[in-house]
């Protein structure tokens, strides 16, 4: 299974650019499937007897030494909220997946299938299911798709504020009111960036997906020159309805709005491909979530912006 599966995953990668997706259907101990990007999954394997950690937060069964390489084991089915029966039906699977610079493992109880997906079909979750991203229909059932950023964030803790040097180095910059439209299906993703902004003194204008941005954008340039409204725009990559490259793209071929500076930010640190991000006309792409790369990013294009005038 592990070798189709990944040779599945190299192919999902060709899905690139295409507002298509492919994702990783699992199972969590009920009839309810899930699903995960596949870019973000390193591999599938059975779940071996783990090392408990004392002290660790409850959510986390364990550590598992992976060829040498230390990776925490979260129980997805407990930190997502869902009823506990403290252990899954055996053999359950850990799905390795690298998010926000970082490798984890997540105990599932048993993997589905890769299934490729339009990303116009991913529907924004409803605002009840707080651990979801989006919900697509698929062959007669609902899949959820899972923060899994909200997951980390709550395990691990969010990430850290704006270093002392980072701090010192806006002060006397002023945007002049410009904006930074930030544009994630993650809701703790889209907090964290609005933190960041908000200790550079910069206003955040804030999207659920690419179709939301793209729309306000087109409002926005409808009403004025954008730039004279906004700084740059920071969208994520895996989106519902439009994703990140698509949305880059459109921006492009938009007289409107082809100027605008875009800085792609993606959890997808480990497998991004930087030929689509040239290709499709990015300015920049920062793996999430260093606060201080992030701010140093837009403080330079703050700079340059103050420069050119």
């Amino acid at each position: 299974m592990a070798y189709g599966l990944l040779e599945s995953i190299d192919i999902s990668t060709q899905l690139a650019g295409h507002n298509r997706l492919a994702l990783l259907l699992f199972r969590l101990g009920t009839r309810q499937i899930f699903g995960i990007n596949v870019f973000k999954v390193q591999e599938v394997i059975k779940s071996p007897a783990l090392t408990h950690m004392p002290g660790a937060h409850p959510h986390v069964r364990g550590v598992l030494d992976l060829r040498g390489r230390v990776v925490p084991v979260i129980d997805l089915r407990r930190a997502i909220g869902m009823e506990d029966d403290d252990a899954l039906p055996a053999p359950a699977h850990l799905v390795v997946a690298e998010f926000n610079r970082s490798v984890q493992a997540f105990l599932v109880e048993q993997v589905e299938r890769i299934v490729h997906l339009d990303v116009a079909e991913l529907k924004p979750a409803p605002e009840r299911d707080a651990y979801l991203t989006a919900v697509v229909r698929f062959q007669q059932q609902d899949v959820g798709i899972i923060d899994v950023e909200k997951v980390l964030a709550e395990i691990l803790g969010g990430p850290a504020g704006l270093s002392e040097r980072i701090s010192a180095s806006v002060a006397g910059l002023d945007a002049g009111g410009l904006k930074v439209l930030v544009v994630d299906d993650s809701r703790v993703a889209r907090t964290q960036i609005e933190g960041v902004l908000r200790e550079l003194g910069i206003g955040a204008l804030m999207a659920a997906d690419g179709r939301e941005a793209l729309e306000l954008l087109q409002m926005m340039a409808a009403d004025g020159p954008l730039a004279e409204q906004l700084l740059m725009v920071i969208s994520d990559v895996e989106m519902p309805t439009m994703d990140g490259y698509r949305l880059t793209t459109e921006i492009r071929h938009d007289p409107a709005l082809q100027s605008l500076y875009v800085l792609l930010h993606s959890s997808l640190s480990g497998v991004f491909n930087t030929a689509m991000v040239e290709k499709v006309g990015a300015d920049r792409f920062i793996a999430k979530f260093s606060s201080d790369e992030l701010a140093q990013a837009v403080i330079g294009r703050l700079e340059a912006v103050i420069a050119a005038h």
